[in-house]
Formats: C-alpha cells, sequence, structure tokens
C-alpha cells in the first residue's frame, strides 16, 4: 500500500516507517517543504501530493512535543494547535479528495483520561480532566471530517513509550546508571507503557484488522506503579534505585506539566488490541527493558 506518515522523523514515526517499509510498502514521508511533495503548510491550510500519488493509509504522529519546555500558556496554545489544526487540516483534504484512503491512524495519547487513581481504563472509560484530557479530545473530533467521508479513522491512545533512543526512558538512563534513579515522589501513581517495538507492530496491525476503529490504547497489558518502574529499571541496569525525587522539587521547576505527565496516575489496559487477537511482544516490564537495552 501507500502510506503516508507525518511526523516521520519522530520517535514512532521512524520505527513505523522502518517496519511499513520492510514489510514492502511505499511509505511517504510529509514534510514541512513545500518545495518537494508530499507537503504541507499547515499555517496556509495546503497539502501538496505528487501528481500520482494514491494513498491508501494516513498515519498521522506530527504534534509539538508536550515534554519539552515549561508549560507557558504560548506553550499550551503550540501544544493545542498543532494538534487540531493539523489533524483538521488532513481530515479536510482527505475527505475532500477524489481518491480517498482507506484508514487514517491519528495519534491521541491516554492523557485522554486523566489523572485517575487505581481505576482500571479502557476505551470505554469517560474523558477525565486536566489540559491534556481536553487536548486529547479537541484531537481526536479534528478527524469528524474523514470519518464522515467514510474514511476508517482509529485514535492511536499512546501510553508512555519505551525507547532507548527518546522519551522518557532516555531522558533517565543516565541518572539510574549512575545510581541516582528513584521514584518520582511517594511512586504510587500508575504507568501505563508500551515498547516501541510493540508500537510499530500495533499500528501494523490496525491496518490488517479493518474492524478497528475510534480509540485504541496503545499500552502493554500490565502498567506499573512509578515505584515498580523504579525498582524493575534498576534491577535491570543493575543499578540502585532509592533516591526519590521529591514531588515538591519537580512541582517548582516543571508547574503544571509535572502534574500531568509525572504525577497523575492512569491504568490503562488496551482491550481493543487484545479483543482483536494482538500479541504482545513485550507484555511485561521486565522483558521489554531487557530487549531494549540489551
Amino acid at each position: 500500500m501507500n502510506i503516508l506518515i507525518s511526523g516521520a522523523s519522530g520517535l514512532i514515526g521512524t520505527e513505523v516507517t522502518r517496519l511499513l517499509a520492510e514489510q514492502g510498502h511505499s511509505v511517504f514521508a510529509l514534510s514541512r517543504n513545500t518545495e518537494h511533495a508530499p507537503s504541507w503548510d499547515i499555517g496556509q491550510k495546503n497539502i501538496q501530493l505528487g501528481k500520482d500519488d494514491r494513498i491508501d493509509v494516513v498515519v498521522h504522529l506530527a504534534g509539538e512535543n508536550v515534554a519539552q519546555g515549561r508549560w507557558t500558556a504560548d506553550k499550551k496554545e503550540r501544544i493545542l494547535r498543532s494538534r487540531v489544526e493539523g489533524t483538521g487540516l488532513l481530515a479536510e483534504f482527505f475527505a475532500a479528495a477524489a481518491y480517498k484512503p482507506r484508514l487514517m491512524i491519528s495519534a491521541s495519547a491516554i492523557g485522554f483520561y486523566g489523572e485517575r487513581g487505581y481505576e482500571g481504563l479502557d476505551e470505554g472509560s469517560a474523558k477525565g480532566t486536566g489540559f491534556l484530557a481536553d487536548v486529547s479530545k479537541a484531537w481526536e473530533e479534528a478527524t469528524q471530517p474523514a470519518a464522515e467521508a467514510g474514511i476508517r479513522v482509529v485514535h492511536t491512545r499512546f501510553g508512555m513509550v519505551l525507547s532507548p533512543d527518546g522519551g522518557a526512558l532516555a531522558k533517565v538512563l543516565f541518572p539510574f546508571r549512575m545510581g541516582l534513579g528513584g521514584p518520582i515522589g511517594d511512586g504510587s501513581q500508575y504507568m501505563s507503557w508500551v515498547s516501541i517495538h510493540d508500537v510499530a507492530q500495533a499500528i501494523l496491525h490496525i491496518i490488517a484488522q479493518e474492524d478497528l476503529h475510534g480509540p485504541v490504547n496503545i499500552v502493554a497489558p500490565h502498567p506499573v506503579t512509578n515505584q515498580q518502574f523504579t525498582r524493575v529499571l534498576g534491577k535491570v541496569l543493575r543499578r540502585p534505585a532509592f533516591l526519590p525525587v521529591p514531588k515538591f522539587f519537580l512541582s517548582f521547576f516543571l508547574g503544571e506539566m509535572a502534574q500531568e505527565l509525572l504525577f497523575a496516575s492512569a491504568r490503562v489496559y488496551p482491550r481493543k488490541l487484545q479483543n482483536s487477537g494482538y500479541v504482545f511482544a513485550s507484555s511485561d516490564l521486565a522483558s521489554a527493558l531487557k530487549s531494549l537495552l540489551r
């Protein structure tokens, strides 16, 4: 198939592009360089495809990095607009296209569920409260033109993606290897994680499973508390991991971002993926970390 990917150079996009190409698909990266097709300019509301490009699947992963920089009012506006406007532009463009893709996979996040403590969550759970929950809802709603045009739409609600090449795991590897790792606060908050390899394989699975639509949680089946994550990572690295990071310290320096990204508890399960027959390569944290860090 011909597959168009936005955010192809990002952490998830790089792995997905590699795997799709290995499977024999033709992968086109949607570029911001408008001198070459395929490209897009969100501000100008313009998308250019090659003259004969017929796109079968759109994988939309682009968006402002939520974990980079303090959440000022301007940063929050960029986070929201980059997701809603970019998604809306793609949905409207392909809804009006003569040759419509059969599927649009649009990234979302388990931030949709907000702070939920020990509650078990799946795709049927209600939206939570908070900035990320509001962003995720608006992000998903922006695909509506594509759905109304008969395009199958899947919202991949990603959990914490584990990769040594980027994201949260890459950021904590150095202090943990120095023996300076530890839980955040009391470590009781749940972390719904997933290996980068399972992320890419799950996207391939979604493309193949034509009955999958709407929100799909991309998380491993065994969420852990932050304290459990800390203990397992320390054990895999063979380093002590007992130095807690004070909650007030992170709150002071990171503000609202710390509350929603580091302290919020979301115990999320991949009900739709598992019910559709997907088998995780790394279903428990220890095996995932050993595979990623070997």
